[in-house]
């Protein structure tokens, strides 16, 4: 009985994977030109690089201690003439308002006042008629170029603030979106979000792009590996248990197959690939997600096929037989393997039912052993 019940599990078995073991045709996608441009697919090439672990905090550029500097007056007056404005670049020695001494003199002396450095006017005091004093500040000049990024750390990431940590900083209205810095030591504003610490990173600003108060994402480089096989994170699809990427195909054009692979360590940018993909692989990085979803795309598999071999395949992208070749020169005969297919699963399934019912009719009539000794 236990053999008999064996054969009945290997049918079921065998029917499974045919039932379930899928086709070429199902993890291909054959698109047209006007579908690729109206995915926006893109792709890049799979290479081994540094491989980075991250941990992303916002921040946002300010001033560094040494760059301002401000305006001011030994005299008292009353300004004359204004030759600069705020939110102007200066240079150092440059006559940035003129004012009418108070001393006595027929016509007062004219004093200049020039920049003590050069940088960006940020703060004006200097109208025209203006009185001026001594203690009086006229303008704020800021030297721009260097700046800081502080950054918002969570006080339980703080043990990563270490001398020679590395950092990339995403400044989002900066057209130049990567910078990188070094930690060079943990700030002192009163003004910090709670529950966090600040952290000081310098960036190079010779162009005097970044100014105060703009936005800052800095990644903390924790780790670095190098020759890991990886790609953008955008390019990963599924979930869990069933992650994937498309490629190009080697030979059909614009033909993207479906490949599951297997990913170790993911962060914020990139995903490392462990198993699935080799170095120069095409992966669809832009328009992966619209792919998943494009079901078998918009062109014929068997087309892309019999133009690229010059001879007939099948629908699902298997090559044609001598058989089917001439059983389709005397009719249409598309479904002819899927035929085959769907004879194969439903014998199989006959099978197995007859020898379920076998099984149930040899439990029912076996006689039971008599026990020794009766």
């Amino acid at each position: 009985m236990n053999y008999y019940f064996s054969v009945v599990i290997s049918y079921l078995l065998a029917l499974s994977v045919v039932a379930q073991t899928p086709t070429r045709n199902q993890n291909i996608v054959v698109l047209d030109a006007v579908g690729v441009k109206n995915l926006g697919i893109e792709s890049v090439a799979v290479e081994e690089s540094t491989f980075e672990r991250t941990v992303s905090v916002l921040g946002e550029i300010e001033h560094t201690c040494a760059s301002h500097s401000v305006l001011s007056s030994r005299v008292s007056g009353k300004i004359v003439e204004v030759r600069a404005h705020k939110g102007e670049f200066v240079k150092k020695g440059d006559v940035l308002l003129r004012m009418e001494s108070r001393q006595p003199g027929d016509p007062p002396p004219i004093i200049d006042l020039l920049a003590p450095a050069d940088g960006l006017v940020t703060e004006s005091e200097g109208h025209l008629g203006a009185p001026v004093a001594p203690d009086q500040p006229l303008m704020e000049i800021l030297d721009l170029t260097t700046v800081w990024v502080v950054a918002r750390v969570p006080q339980h990431q703080a043990t990563l603030l270490k001398d020679g940590l590395s950092a990339t900083v995403n400044i989002f209205a900066s057209s130049e979106k990567e910078h990188a810095s070094t930690f060079l030591r943990l700030g002192t504003s009163e003004q910090k979000i709670p529950g966090t610490v600040d952290a000081i990173f310098p960036l190079s600003n010779p162009q005097m792009a970044l100014r105060p108060g703009m936005r800052a994402e800095v990644s903390l480089i924790t780790s670095r590996r190098e020759n890991v096989l990886s790609l953008p994170r955008l390019a990963l699809q599924g979930d869990r248990s069933n992650r994937f990427v498309f490629i190009k195909d080697y030979e059909l054009e614009h033909t993207f197959v479906r490949v599951p692979v297997g990913v170790g360590e993911i962060t914020d940018e990139r995903v490392e690939i462990i198993s699935g993909l080799f170095p120069g692989d095409e992966v669809v990085v832009k328009g992966a997600y619209a792919l998943s979803f494009a079901g078998k795309g918009s062109a014929s598999l068997k087309e892309a096929l019999d133009a690229a071999h010059g001879h007939p395949h099948n629908e699902d992208g298997t090559e044609m037989s001598e058989e089917d070749i001439a059983a389709s020169e005397h009719g249409p005969n598309q479904d002819h393997k899927h035929s085959n297919e769907n004879a194969m699963v439903f014998y199989l399934s006959i099978t197995c039912a007859v020898l379920v019912f076998l099984l149930i009719v040899m439990s029912i009539t076996r006689k039971p052993k008599k026990q020794e000794g009766v």
